[in-house]
C-alpha cells in the first residue's frame, strides 16, 4: 500500500475501530445492578517516506520507499456500578497495593544492598 493510499484509508479505520464499545463494554445485568465495564484505549501511528537513491550501491539514482502504520491498545480502568439508589465509578487497579509494592521492593533492594 502506498503511503498516499494509506493516508486516505486512515479516517475510515479510525472510525471503524474509534466506537464507544472500545471504551464502555457491554452492560451486565446482575439484580437491579447494571455493571458498565470501562477501558483506557490508546491509539499510535508512525509513518515514513524515502525517496533519495544516492545510498545504492547498483548507482540507480532513482529510489523510492515509504512505510506507516498504526496501533491500538485497550486496558480495563474499572467499572460503573447503576443502581436505583446512585450510579458510581468502582476503580479495578488497587493504588494502595501498588504503592505498598513499590515500597517493598525499595526497602528489600536497599536491605540486601547494604548487606554486601
Amino acid at each position: 500500500m502506498k503511503i498516499e493510499e494509506f493516508l486516505q484509508s486512515l479516517p475510515e479505520r479510525l472510525r471503524a475501530g474509534a466506537g464507544v464499545d472500545r471504551v464502555f463494554g457491554e452492560p451486565i445485568q446482575a439484580g437491579e445492578k447494571t455493571i458498565i465495564p470501562v477501558a483506557r484505549v490508546r491509539y499510535g501511528f508512525g509513518g515514513g517516506m524515502g525517496t533519495s537513491g544516492k545510498a545504492l550501491p547498483s548507482n540507480d539514482d532513482s529510489a523510492d520507499g515509504g512505510g506507516g502504520g498504526a496501533g491500538v491498545i485497550t486496558a480495563p480502568v474499572g467499572v460503573f456500578e447503576v443502581t436505583p439508589e446512585e450510579t458510581k465509578f468502582i476503580p479495578t487497579g488497587d493504588k494502595k497495593k501498588f504503592a505498598l509494592a513499590i515500597l517493598g521492593g525499595l526497602l528489600l533492594g536497599l536491605w540486601l544492598g547494604r548487606r554486601r
